[in-house]
């Protein structure tokens, strides 16, 4: 975590959506710092998530994984940047887990308030998107995950809607034909 976090930019305008141009360049180091995360996890073969924003750059979607036991567990991602941005922290949300878990708020909201929310603080203007999902996305995940499933709230994603992601692949394949394509080598061919 921590040679993950410090490989990444830290950002420096400090500017919010309705800064006009100066968010334009803050929206540039957000990028920036997505892609160098992003690049980092493709390297060590360990990505976990997709995200894209409107045309703004105030609303922004996604998926995020966790592979647990072998087994992939896929998710929604969404969230707003707040008005205050940089000064808050964006609600990351997770709607498909709205009320399974107690470290989350109403509409899927996880629960960053604890542990990421102080640290935030302590690096406004540095830490930007990249950076929540380094440090509050990802360790929610961990944590989380392997509690819901433990208690039946989650189940994974079956082979067949695995391949059905790959474009031009046969849902309707038997097992035996995609023997060995488990896990990771799976995950990398619905992540491109």
């Amino acid at each position: 975590m921590k040679k993950t976090l410090s490989s990444l930019p830290l950002l420096t305008v400090n500017a919010g959506p309705r800064d006009g141009d100066k968010w334009k360049d803050r929206l540039k180091e957000e990028y920036t710092a997505l892609i160098k995360y992003i690049q980092i996890g493709k390297e060590n073969d360990s990505d976990w998530f997709q995200i894209e924003s409107n045309k703004e750059g105030t609303v922004w979607t996604g998926k995020v994984w966790y592979i647990y036991e072998m087994k992939k567990y896929e998710f929604d991602l969404k969230f707003d940047i707040p008005v205050s941005y940089p000064a808050t922290a964006p609600e990351l949300m997770l709607p498909e887990l709205d009320g399974k878990t107690a470290k989350m708020y109403r509409g899927g909201k996880i629960c960053l308030t604890v542990h990421f929310n102080p640290l935030w603080q302590r690096n406004v203007p540095k830490f930007g998107i990249a950076h929540a999902m380094a440090l509050g996305m990802g360790p929610w995940l961990a944590a989380e995950i392997p509690d819901l499933v433990q208690a039946s709230f989650l189940s994974p994603m079956e082979l067949n809607d695995l391949l059905t992601g790959i474009q031009g692949a046969d849902p309707t394949c038997s097992r035996q034909e995609v023997e060995g394509w488990q896990g990771e080598s799976v995950d990398v061919l619905v992540s491109f």
